[in-house]
């Protein structure tokens, strides 16, 4: 007769163990409001997927052929290890549902097709118009921020070319992020690609840069690999528009946090809620102090998801720094989403969990499936 209680309080355990719901989680003081679109969040980590141990870093973009294609530092990529196919730098491919997906190795790593051909690192990847686009850092270690330069793919990840355009350290514009929309770009907001970059602050390691600072530039589709047709973000006018320059004087900072940014930022447009997503780290890298915000617009105003330390405790140790809204596997109202996530340790690897937004006047999270 007692068996049935038993039972059901061992279900709500688990429960509560698997759907973790972060509604008001601010480790420290957030540096915008909180959300009025997104009250709250949760994941669902019994989604939890783990791969590619030894490979970290994994930006990701939807190209034209319904793929979606990522990069990674340090591996063997899927199906290899750390030592097991190993590069400096590599370039997968992620074909199927989020339920079922298979992840290939189109550039370096375990038994790609084809080899590698230079080294680095890469935190920001782009399909526009079937061309994939991504900027690498020559190296490991604060070696990232000697520059960040711009290569391109015609033929999806097989081949890279570089361009002429670059960032140098000295330009404090330091490992730069492509603004992702839909499906080869689709339901872009106009002609310009977006893109932001952390402000070097700290460059002796790879550490979250105090005061925290994020840049916004943009630069015309057909023009992307002329460093000189990129414009920076330089402040509002009166009238709350974005004003333009190319003069690296005269930028101003799109996002800024006292408790600091860090190295690695990611930003995607979620088309179902209308709101831009940006994230990033905060206080101390790799121990999971992620900080997720929206925005009606790529430079704001910004308003506070979740502001966390230790993101994924229990499930996981708190030592992840780069996270990413995959935007092939988001639901159509934008409620629910899968974030691929990297840190050190075990986390170093590939790892992807689904998760939903909540929304005013929504009855109950619902974790995507």
């Amino acid at each position: 007769m007692t068996t049935q209680p038993i039972l059901l309080s061992k279900l709500v355990s688990l429960l509560a163990m698997v759907f973790t719901p972060v509604v008001s989680a601010f480790a420290e003081t957030a540096p915008y409001p909180k959300s009025s679109t997104m009250s709250g969040i949760t994941f669902d980590w019994s989604t939890h997927d783990r791969r590619a141990p030894g490979s970290d870093n994994w930006p990701i973009t939807w190209a034209d052929d319904d793929h979606q294609y990522t990069s990674w530092g340090d591996g063997g990529g899927f199906g290899g290890t750390n030592q097991q196919g190993r590069v400096s730098l590599g370039v997968g491919r992620i074909e199927g549902s989020v339920n079922s997906y298979t992840g290939y190795n189109v550039w370096g790593g375990y038994r790609a097709k084809h080899a590698a051909r230079f080294d680095g690192k890469s935190y920001g990847i782009i399909s526009i118009g079937g061309v994939l686009y991504k900027w690498v850092s020559p190296g490991s270690g604060p070696t990232n921020y000697t520059e960040a330069r711009l290569y391109r793919s015609t033929n999806h990840g097989a081949s890279w070319s570089a361009a002429g355009c670059r960032f140098h350290q000295r330009d404090g514009v330091i490992l730069p992020t492509f603004l992702q929309f839909g499906k080869d770009y689709h339901g872009a907001r106009d002609n310009y690609v977006y893109v932001y970059a952390s402000h070097l602050k700290n460059g002796t390691s790879l550490a979250v840069q105090k005061p925290g600072e994020i840049e916004l530039m943009r630069v015309p589709k057909q023009r992307i690999m002329h460093r000189s047709a990129y414009e920076f973000f330089a402040g509002l006018d009166p009238s709350g528009n974005p004003k333009w320059t190319a003069a690296l004087s005269q930028r101003r900072p799109v996002f800024t946090d006292a408790n600091g940014v860090g190295w690695t930022v990611s930003v995607s447009y979620n088309p179902g809620l209308r709101r831009y997503l940006l994230t990033t780290e905060h206080a101390t890298s790799g121990q999971g102090n992620i900080g997720i915000f929206d925005a009606p617009n790529p430079w704001g105003p910004w308003t506070t998801v979740l502001y966390q330390r230790g993101f994924g405790t229990p499930h996981l140790e708190a030592t992840t720094f780069f996270w990413n809204f995959s935007s092939k596997w988001l639901s159509a109202d934008g409620k629910s989403f899968t974030l691929i996530f990297t840190g050190v340790d075990d986390n170093d690897s590939w790892n992807a969990v689904q998760g939903s937004f909540i929304t005013p006047n929504t009855p109950s999270p619902s974790p995507s499936r």
